[in-house]
């Protein structure tokens, strides 16, 4: 089964430009050095899956197009990969379905303090509609939903069976365990894409889940070490161990050179088997489907 990964956002919870600043990264105008906060879209077995949902989802899902959703995997509950869940409303009236969020139970409990109304008992008439699913380190499934959303008046969402549909095939994902400092991240991958962020170290136990990639993404947020992030040393060497045919870094900060510049430091350093990704970069489990640098 073949896997396809678009890149949606590629910056760090500031996003580049960062608001204020003159450097040369957040004054480019090559379009590859605009990120928004980290996300990726995946498409897998039929199914979009998306990656983190954090302040511009929104308007990361008008750039590329995207009008419906069949599932948000959650890496950790920071707020630049939760911040836009709210905006999943749109979702619920357009496209008329319930949004399956899979989360770990440390983060579903910070979503219900940040987003209490959409858990009330009794919602106030148009909140999003989430239906959470508990995830750990052991693979799951992921399937199209059968049901579909009815708006009733002044009342709210009834979620109800689609008649005659018969629940879809359903995806397995693969959870990769690391530690954000000392809070515990998940990873995941789908076929031979792998898709990591905001980490700082990952257990050899959880490598062995990362054997035989074609794709492999990971973080860095500049050069020097980072508490919570893989510097560029450190994330070029694990590319190493991984051993995926190409490794694309994101969560980038405007520490790094630009776009172009950057590449081309990292062609020299690891023969273009390490390079940085950008939004909208495309990959696919046989080819780098859309984007040149």
């Amino acid at each position: 089964m073949k896997a396809r990964l678009t890149f949606l956002g590629t910056g760090t919870s500031l996003g580049i430009p960062i608001v204020g600043c003159g450097c040369k990264v957040c004054k480019s105008t090559d379009s590859r050095d605009r990120r928004f906060r980290a996300s990726a879209l995946v498409e897998y077995g039929g199914l979009r899956i998306l990656i983190d949902s954090g302040p511009d989802f929104r308007m990361q899902m008008l750039r590329a197009g995207i009008g419906h959703l069949d599932a948000i995997l959650l890496t950790h509950n920071h707020k630049d990969h939760t911040g836009g869940l709210d905006d999943v409303r749109a979702l619920n009236y357009i496209d008329r379905s319930v949004v399956d969020v899979y989360c770990e139970e440390y983060v579903e409990n910070t979503l219900r303090r940040e987003y209490p109304y959409a858990f009330a008992e009794n919602k106030y008439p148009g909140s999003p509609e989430w239906r959470i699913h508990r995830i750990d380190e052991r693979p799951f499934e992921i399937r199209p939903s059968a049901e579909t959303l009815e708006w009733v008046e002044n009342v709210g969402y009834r979620c109800t069976p689609v008649e005659g549909a018969e629940p879809g095939p359903a995806v397995t994902v693969i959870p990769i365990r690391g530690m954000h400092d000392q809070l515990p991240v998940l990873g995941f991958r789908f076929g031979d894409i792998a898709y990591i962020t905001d980490m700082s170290s990952i257990e050899d136990s959880e490598l062995e889940k990362l054997k035989g990639l074609k794709h492999l993404t990971l973080n860095t947020v500049g050069y020097a070490h980072h508490h919570s992030h893989f510097s560029l040393d450190e994330a070029v060497a694990l590319a190493g161990r991984i051993g995926a045919e190409h490794t694309w870094l994101t969560h980038l900060s405007h520490t790094f050179p630009p776009h172009a510049e950057f590449t081309e430091r990292l062609r020299e350093r690891t023969g273009g088997s390490v390079l940085p990704a950008w939004d909208g970069l495309t990959i696919e489990d046989s080819e780098i489907a859309h984007g040149t640098d």
